[in-house]
């Protein structure tokens, strides 16, 4: 039987035959179906897929009309990634200019709110800088990261700390206190960095903390929308379902812990979030076929149930890309041309 070079969720190569393909692709989604209790793909979808492995090129993608836009977390900070030290305006103009992107993000090294705050004013200038010698949209991304709101850095007992001993209600009574101080941030660098002309905020690694981490960015979205009405605020989220650290938050009377990208969106949209990413952790262990059946099940939901933009996560360990800093083309095409043309996504 013919084989086919694919690759693990590590990004080792594999050799397949196409019944282990589709083997893989049938055990993914039906994974990800008895997981998040949504429906498994059709026959049809999984025939697609598997078609799209048929492809000889090492890059595909999809036809000429059906393009989507692409919006970047960590946008200045990714050239980083691969040892390449430009100047955030010249990284910007580079996106732009070059490589062609539909939208691109100002983000400081340490991609975190909290860390953002002293330094907003240098952001400020920077980002009216850049403004004025690009056109393409420009975000400016963080992550809520409640983490480091956490003793010995920040103001509030470590949870890590606490839980251990079984002091239960004082660490979610942390947890609490850390929202209040996280929300405060969050509130103050977006409305200074909107005012000085960021195209749209993206609250980035949402819920990477736990529930307490996803309450917080849907209140500041909430306070954000009421203060700015016309604020494009995209909240990508940090795994595909809601750690439950707290266990006991809600919003607008639905507990967060435990919640699917398909319930995700729906609380998000109701907060006021322009555009949602969902992100469905790659499991480096089993094949991108695996992963990619998976993925593309849950955001299938998630589109479905979706009155908002939907631009999914992928890359670097997420949306079926394999588990490293540079996913490998012949795996990352894949998986874009297979969520695009199966889930029918808004945008990458």
């Amino acid at each position: 039987m013919k084989k086919i070079l694919s690759r693990m969720g590590d990004g080792a190569f594999v050799e397949m035959t196409e019944d282990e393909i589709k083997r893989d692709l049938e055990e993914g989604t039906r994974e990800a179906a008895q997981r998040a209790r949504v429906a498994p793909l059709s026959e049809g979808e999984l025939k697609h897929l598997f078609d799209i492995y048929l492809i000889p090129g090492k890059f595909v993608g999809v036809e000429s009309g059906k393009e989507i836009i692409l919006s970047l977390d960590g946008g200045t900070v990714k050239p980083m990634n691969i040892g390449v030290h430009l100047g955030r305006t010249q990284t910007v103009q580079l996106f732009e200019r070059m490589l062609g992107y539909d939208t691109m993000e100002l983000g400081h090294v340490d991609y975190s709110w909290k860390q953002v705050k002293p330094i907003i004013s240098w952001e400020q200038h920077d980002l009216e800088q850049i403004l004025l010698v690009t056109t393409i949209p420009l975000f400016y991304g963080a992550m809520p990261n409640l983490g480091l709101y956490t003793q010995p850095d920040g103001p509030v007992p470590n949870p890590a700390d606490l839980i251990p001993k079984g002091k239960i209600a004082e660490a979610r009574a942390a947890q609490e206190e850390a929202i209040e101080h996280a929300v405060k941030d969050m509130v103050f660098c977006a409305s200074r960095l909107y005012e000085s002309g960021a195209d749209g905020i993206n609250l980035d690694t949402t819920g990477g903390a736990g529930d307490h981490d996803f309450l917080a960015a849907l209140k500041v979205t909430e306070i954000l929308k009421k203060k700015y009405p016309e604020m494009c605020i995209e909240m990508g989220m940090a795994g595909e379902f809601v750690l439950g650290t707290h266990g006991e938050v809600a919003y607008q009377g639905v507990r967060l812990a435990g919640l699917y990208p398909h319930e995700q969106v729906k609380l998000a949209e109701k907060a006021g979030v322009t555009i949602f990413g969902p992100a469905i952790t790659t499991n480096s262990s089993k094949s991108h076929a695996w992963n990619l059946s998976r993925v593309a099940t849950f955001v299938k939901a998630c589109v479905q149930n979706a009155s908002i933009p939907i631009h999914v996560n992928l890359g670097m360990g997420v949306g079926a890309a394999p588990m490293v800093n540079n996913g490998p083309s012949d795996a990352t095409s894949r998986s874009a041309k297979a969520l695009v043309e199966i889930c029918g996504l808004d945008g990458l």
